[in-house]
C-alpha cells in the first residue's frame, strides 16, 4: 500500500486516563475503520488491558471493521461526544490476548452476551486481537 499523509503516532501510544475510563465502563464505543473509508460509525464491544485498549471482530464478514482496518489500520473511535483518531495494530502475543479474553469475560458477563463472548475467546476471532492507539493529527 502506498503511503499517504497519515496522522503521527502520539506521544506513547496511550489514551487519556479519562478516556480509559470511559472505554472500560461504557458497554459499547462507536469505530469507523479506515480513513478513506465509506465505512459508517458501529458499536463494537472493547477492553481496557494493561493500560491498552483492545477489540475482536465477531463476525469476520468480509467488509467488516477488521478486515479495513487490515487494508487501512487508521480510524476513528467515538467516546460519548468526542472522536479520536486512532491506529488499529495486530496483536501477536498469546499473553495479552488470554488477558483479553479474561477481561471479555469479566466486562461482558449479562445473560445475552456470555454466548459471544465465548465465541470471540475462541479461534477465529481471538486471532482478530486487535490494539487501539491513539493518533494525533
Amino acid at each position: 500500500m502506498k503511503a499517504k499523509n497519515r496522522p503521527s503516532t502520539g506521544s506513547g501510544h496511550r489514551f487519556p486516563d479519562d478516556i480509559l475510563a470511559n472505554i472500560q465502563k461504557e458497554k459499547i464505543i462507536g469505530i469507523r475503520a479506515g480513513v478513506d473509508s465509506t465505512h459508517r460509525i458501529i458499536g463494537i464491544w472493547a477492553v481496557v488491558v494493561e493500560g491498552r485498549v483492545f477489540v475482536r471482530s465477531w463476525s469476520l464478514k468480509p467488509r467488516s471493521w477488521w478486515r479495513t482496518f487490515l487494508e487501512d489500520p487508521h480510524g476513528i473511535i467515538v467516546i460519548g461526544e468526542k472522536e479520536i483518531p486512532i491506529r488499529a495494530i495486530k496483536t501477536r502475543s498469546e499473553r495479552l490476548k488470554d488477558l483479553v479474553s479474561a477481561a471479555y469475560k469479566e466486562k461482558y458477563n449479562m445473560p445475552g452476551s456470555v454466548h459471544y463472548v465465548e465465541d470471540m475467546s475462541r479461534d477465529p476471532s481471538r486471532d482478530t486481537t486487535t490494539e487501539l492507539v491513539p493518533i494525533q493529527e
